[in-house]
């Protein structure tokens, strides 16, 4: 007779379900769930991860189309502006450079000018810029900004005054 050995047979291993924190409580429940039985006792089903990050999002696109299109009417009319130099003069370090800007809009408002040296092609650190005062639609408007970063001799200066 030969011997027989016996095998004891191994039960299977139970599957692992993977799993996330509840929604509320932070309880385990499986990935297809967003709330555990507390919870939810009633099994309501749950608002899927998509409609909730759509929701969002839509909100989020009206929000930038809102401000969008109050931006445009708030600023609706106002430039193009022009300007020119109308007088450099020396001021202590730098220069007091008299500026004359036209508002050629139809809405009054402000522009920003940048004070330059024209002979570097208006590129480079010497530039400076100044704000100008209200301007009213069609009016020009004659204010002086002081600029340091051309020095204190007298030289020509030129003026970029977009909208």
């Amino acid at each position: 007779m030969t011997p027989t050995t016996s095998v004891t047979p191994t039960p299977p291993l139970a599957a692992t379900v993977q799993t996330h924190p509840c929604a509320r409580c932070g309880a385990p429940v499986p990935l297809d769930a967003g709330l555990c039985e507390r919870c939810n006792p009633l099994g309501l089903k749950d608002v899927a991860s998509s409609q909730a990050h759509g929701t969002v999002l839509i909100a989020i696109v009206v929000g930038v189309v809102i401000l969008a299109l109050a931006g445009r009417f708030a600023l609706a009319g106002i430039g193009p502006f022009s300007g020119d130099v109308s007088n450099v003069a020396a001021a202590g370090s730098g220069l007091a450079v008299t500026i004359e800007v036209t508002n050629h809009g139809s809405s009054a408002g402000q522009t920003t000018c940048r004070l330059f040296d024209p002979t570097s092609g208006g590129i480079g650190p010497e530039s400076t810029y100044a704000q100008s005062p209200r301007i009213e639609p069609g009016a020009t408007v004659s204010f002086t900004a002081s600029m340091t970063t051309l020095g204190s001799s007298v030289r020509p200066v030129g003026v970029d005054c977009g909208s």
